[in-house]
């Protein structure tokens, strides 16, 4: 199944899957990561297909997990910054994440025309990169008025993460405890990290928050057929989310 997109007038969204593409394994098919391994020409052409298929251009970002938000309007054609997240108020050029396990989140402010989009591994999520995001695309504005879509990541049936991970969310946080439940390995918990994401967007005053809601539909790890992941496969391809003004 593909993922439930968002349907925002004067936005396009896109998610993409791992079928459609021409690499072979294990990057089948629609492999969108330069950086993975595969044969570059293969990658290209998966991107080249992708922004046909979607009819705008998708700005790729070298991602590290961090905080820093890029506005795609002043990235030259062909350059590739380092950053996490990134915004736009030009229509035709697309904020876009590359994942395999992590989470994708979109934006968009539809009174003042601005889109954004940001990368939330585990992370980047505990060191702010969705707070981040919003002060620097939303800033002088309502955040009551962004709207969110989560996009498919590692499902919290099947993240386990240790005590490190659940102290970096806990103790700026407690409420985020709720987040993690215990297993029956000592030191270990089953994360949910659209539930992180969807806490720290709260606290920021947002609230219109769609997409990803925890269900095992939208966990990347349990469909190998639909979405690349690191966790299952450890050689993996990536599969995007983006979103553009139109």
């Amino acid at each position: 199944m593909n993922p439930d997109l968002p349907h925002w007038p004067g936005a396009s969204v896109f998610c993409s899957t791992r079928s459609g593409g021409v690499s072979l394994p294990p990057y089948e098919s629609l492999n969108l990561g330069d950086h993975v391994g595969d044969d570059p020409a293969k990658v290209a052409e998966n991107r080249r297909r992708l922004a046909q298929a979607w009819g705008l251009q998708p700005v790729f970002m070298q991602q590290v997990h961090g905080t820093e938000v890029v506005c795609i309007d002043t990235v030259a054609v062909g350059s590739v910054p380092v950053a996490d997240a990134c915004w736009s108020t030009q229509a035709g050029r697309a904020c876009t994440i590359m994942v395999a396990d992590c989470l994708p989140v979109l934006f968009y402010l539809p009174r003042t025309r601005v889109v954004a989009a940001a990368h939330a591994g585990w992370r980047g999520l505990a060191a702010g990169v969705l707070e981040n995001t919003l002060k620097v695309f939303g800033a002088g504005t309502d955040l009551g008025e962004v709207q969110v879509w989560l996009g498919p990541c590692i499902g919290p049936q099947v993240f386990e993460v240790g005590e490190e991970v659940r102290q970096a969310f806990v103790l700026s946080d407690p409420q985020a405890d709720q987040a993690f439940q215990t297993t029956s390995k000592p030191g270990k918990y089953l994360a949910d990290l659209p539930a992180l994401a969807r806490l720290r967007l709260h606290r920021q005053g947002v609230s219109a928050i769609e997409g990803n809601d925890s269900h095992p539909n939208w966990c990347t790890v349990s469909h190998p057929g639909l979405y690349f992941s690191h966790r299952r496969d450890n050689r993996s391809g990536r599969f995007a989310a983006g979103i553009a003004l139109v």
